[in-house]
């Protein structure tokens, strides 16, 4: 069986450092390239200390995916080129998966139209990490009983979105669950602007940027002499490789985009 070659953007930043780590310890796996507007020519794995991998930086997306001919691209880049990135990718056959958050529905449908006219799979993620996933699952299901609910979601202070792309799904995930309702009494008012948090289909979302955080969400449910909190922490970025590493594989399988690793969870 042959191997399934793999690049990543982003191989310096925090994400896709790990991310190289991983596909190179994966028999299943190659890396072949990493994709860096600053880098040209250096080995990946000498860079990062990982000893010499024959995978180079090369500054250009598409000269990199011409010339090394990727199966899949990992992309943990920023939400400023995230996007075209994957239209490079779409466009070159090579299949995305992605962990950078920021897409709007419009976004999602039409990179989902263009793999399909090439006949490929793509994957975004919001969160990578399994017990995320099993997070946001569980919160769609205690939404159906418990329909009060609030969002807190902590993460490091150079993530560069707010609210999180995990916070943004679990809140379109407990929609689906529950009927749209104002929450908290008829007459609040905020005194200091943002202080409840954003608003999205009746509940709210709060973000909290700080140093020294990772990836943190809890969902905190209310009902009548009782609440129900469902957390999940991300202690450090090797708790993502594993959904990382599945979507790889799975994405192999799929033609058009999927947007959730629960979709791919079976």
């Amino acid at each position: 069986m042959e191997k399934i070659r793999v690049a990543v953007a982003g191989p310096r930043g925090r994400m896709g450092s790990e991310a190289v780590k991983m596909i190179s310890k994966d028999e299943m796996l190659q890396f072949v390239c990493g994709i860096d507007p600053k880098y040209n020519g250096e080995d990946v794995g000498a860079f990062l200390g990982l000893g010499n991998l024959s995978a180079p930086f090369v500054s250009d997306i598409r000269q990199a995916l011409e010339t090394y001919r990727p199966d899949v691209l990992v992309d943990f880049t920023t939400p400023h080129v995230v996007k075209q990135n994957m239209q490079i990718a779409i466009e070159e056959g090579v299949r995305p998966v992605v962990g950078t958050t920021g897409f709007t529905p419009e976004d999602i449908e039409e990179l989902d139209a263009l793999c399909r006219e090439q006949g490929i799979g793509g994957i975004i993620a919001p969160n990578f990490a399994i017990g995320a996933v099993l997070m946001m699952k569980f919160a769609q299901e205690a939404a159906k009983y418990m329909p009060h609910v609030e969002i807190i979601e902590q993460h490091h202070d150079q993530k560069l979105d707010a609210p999180s792309g995990t916070a943004v799904k679990t809140a379109e995930m407990i929609q689906a669950a529950r009927s749209e309702m104002k929450q908290g009494h008829p007459e609040e008012k905020e005194t200091i602007e943002g202080a409840r948090g954003g608003y999205y289909g009746g509940f709210r979302i709060h973000s909290v940027r700080l140093p020294g955080l990772v990836a943190h969400q809890e969902v905190i449910f209310g009902a009548v002499g009782q609440t129900l909190t469902i957390r999940h922490d991300s202690i450090n970025r090797e708790s993502f490789m594993p959904g990382v590493n599945l979507a790889i594989k799975k994405v192999m399988e799929h033609k058009g985009l999927i947007y959730g690793l629960e979709n791919i969870m079976v």
